[in-house]
């Protein structure tokens, strides 16, 4: 598979995509800088984390208006695969491709540490390989990580199945204790009606 990794002033974990995609994984992984208004032949986007443009005003609100986010959409819409991860996430609700906003963390602080993951479904290109149930330990490091979502989208994400991965203890347990940054559902990543868009805050490319 063919990979664009977005690049916006402020990333700083799109080499980390580039080498776990190109040396790890044995994909191509080309960088499409921001100002760019096509994705050229890529079979999948990856939105990075990082500070896009300061983290000002909020995160993710000035890198939605980047001229590449308008291609990233049309590609998204027209079923191609998109995985914002971090402020990627957070970039992905600013345009509307996902459902709800990353606020502050609920201790106000910024958290950089190993969380445990559950991931609920196989269904998504995302975790198709991974077996529901299973938990996995990826790190995460933000400080506007709190997933949050009015209670009908809550439910239309429990009813479809889009929660992709919950914050859990070892054991699996979805607990306030094991919710790093106060996400609602102890949510962690989702994915689009569609399937083919997902948002994360861990960053599996660390892992």
């Amino acid at each position: 598979m063919r990979f664009a990794v977005l690049q916006f002033p402020g990333s700083n974990c799109d080499q980390d995509c580039v080498h776990v995609l190109g040396n790890m994984l044995g994909q191509q992984a080309d960088y499409l800088w921001h100002k760019e208004e096509s994705l050229g032949n890529t079979d999948a986007v990856v939105v990075p984390g990082g500070f896009s443009y300061g983290d000002y005003l909020r995160t993710g609100s000035i890198a939605q208006f980047s001229p590449v986010m308008n291609a990233v959409k049309r590609f998204a819409n027209d079923g191609g695969l998109v995985i914002g991860i971090c402020n990627g996430f957070q970039i992905l609700c600013e345009t509307g491709l996902l459902p709800g906003a990353l606020v502050r963390n609920r201790s106000l602080q910024f958290r950089c540490e190993q969380v445990y993951l559950k991931v609920p479904t196989q269904d998504s290109p995302f975790t198709r390989e991974i077996e529901p149930g299973s938990v996995i330990r990826v790190p995460i490091a933000h400080g506007e990580g709190c997933y949050f979502a009015d209670d009908e989208s809550l439910t239309r994400l429990q009813s479809n199945d889009q929660i992709l991965f919950q914050y859990v203890t070892a054991n699996g347990e979805a607990t306030e204790e094991a919710n790093p940054n106060g996400s609602l559902l102890n949510i962690a990543g989702i994915c689009n009606e569609a399937r083919n868009v997902c948002g994360m805050m861990p960053h599996p490319e660390r892992a």
